[in-house]
């Protein structure tokens, strides 16, 4: 067994593909996530040591090929700097410096990181459930009570507010009945006992407002009107916090689009234009629908024949306002000129190094699809840039 240093080993753990560095004084390990991995190729385009390649995405993606990796790393030509962890949008890969999470790139303050701008604006927040809905990637922390409209366990539905409630009868209407009593726990009608003496039915009415929602029933359902219930909202009771969790949000907007308050906040990583060619698309294809990881892309719904009007219909489409650029769509079409992506900005914060700079350059370079026709380069992506 050979003694020198550096030494390289990769080892699989159920998803997570786990490249090794052994030197003499200090273990790299860099731990790629397949189940997180979307396969945008963006780590193999930043790599500074050109030790990542991107496999076949879609293939992958759509569990139709063996190899469950959308990317591969060369362990040996791995530096293990940390540049494609800061960079990648979904938070896929990590580096472990002796066991410990660590980017030293970022502590020495030699790279930038994305700047996302993630917020919630608590006080415009109503903690509905629309933004953990149409969240794609899970990135959204719902820390709210449950109540009884969504768990038959949770609290009641009157907690959720706080409640200034009026109850009052009128006693020369109330025949003390009962029906109120009936009704509801927070009331309850104390006859007197019967007597003959007076032949009448007296007592009183007990209102216990711990029990009282407000809800009314008891007024409407007096037969003699004799009740009056009254319910002001004095103000919301702590009903939690929604938060974006940012490490997972890869910035589509889904959620800061459809906020009903326009409370939330997210700054898009990458500016730019993206392109389809549905003429040239194979009809039934739809792998870049399937591996989006940012729910953009669709399938157009059919148009009826009058309304097509001698059009050809697209079989194929993407909502720009969610791209966020990132490629996987790019990488795994099979066809070739269908997708064009040209990303013009990158948003960050830090210091813009020379060795971003260089990285900027080639994020920013213009690719779409290419086929490939040679055997030796079968199971992995090449892209072709695109004259500015």
């Amino acid at each position: 067994m050979s003694t020198l240093f550096p030494k390289y080993s990769k080892t699989i753990d159920g998803s997570k593909v786990i490249m090794e560095q052994r030197l003499l004084q200090q273990v790299n390990n860099l731990i790629l996530d397949n189940d997180v991995c979307t396969g945008c190729g963006i780590c193999s385009e930043v790599c500074p040591e050109e030790a990542i390649v991107v496999g076949a995405v879609g293939g992958v993606r759509r569990g139709l090929v063996d190899d469950a990796a959308s990317i591969r790393v060369d362990e040996t030509k791995c530096s293990y700097c940390g540049v494609c962890v800061i960079m990648c949008p979904f938070s896929a890969l990590s580096l472990k410096v002796d066991g410990e999470e660590r980017l030293p790139i970022l502590e020495k303050e030699g790279f930038p990181t994305y700047d996302k701008g993630t917020s919630i604006d608590q006080d415009k927040c109503v903690r509905c459930n629309i933004c953990e809905d149409v969240c794609p990637r899970d990135a959204i922390d719902r820390d709210v009570p449950l109540y009884e409209g969504q768990d038959k366990e949770g609290l009641a539905k009157g907690q959720a507010v706080e409640l200034k409630i009026e109850f009052t009868v009128d006693d020369e209407k109330c025949t003390k009945c009962g029906i109120c009593g009936n009704l509801c726990e927070a009331i309850n009608v104390l006859h007197k006992p019967f007597s003959p003496e007076k032949g009448t039915v007296e007592g009183e009415v007990i209102w216990d407002e711990a029990y009282c929602d407000g809800c009314n029933v008891c007024a409407e359902a007096c037969p003699s009107e004799a009740i009056k219930v009254t319910r002001t909202v004095v103000g919301k009771r702590k009903l939690g916090n929604v938060n974006i969790i940012d490490e997972d949000c890869c910035t589509c907007r889904w959620c800061a689009i459809n906020c009903p308050t326009e409370a939330i906040t997210v700054n898009k990583i990458f500016e730019g234009e993206i392109t389809f060619h549905p003429e040239k698309c194979p009809g039934g294809c739809s792998t870049c629908v399937d591996v989006c990881p940012a729910n953009a892309i669709y399938l157009p719904s059919p148009k009826p024949a009058k309304d097509m009007k001698g059009q050809i219909e697209a079989n194929i489409a993407v909502n720009k306002d969610f791209c966020i650029l990132c490629g996987a769509c790019v990488n795994a079409c099979p066809g070739e000129d269908i997708i064009y992506l040209r990303r013009d900005s990158i948003r960050i914060k830090g210091k813009e190094t020379d060795l971003f700079k260089k990285i900027k350059e080639k994020l920013c370079t213009a690719r779409t699809s290419m086929v490939k026709e040679q055997s030796q380069n079968a199971g992995s992506v090449e892209l072709k840039a695109v004259g500015q």
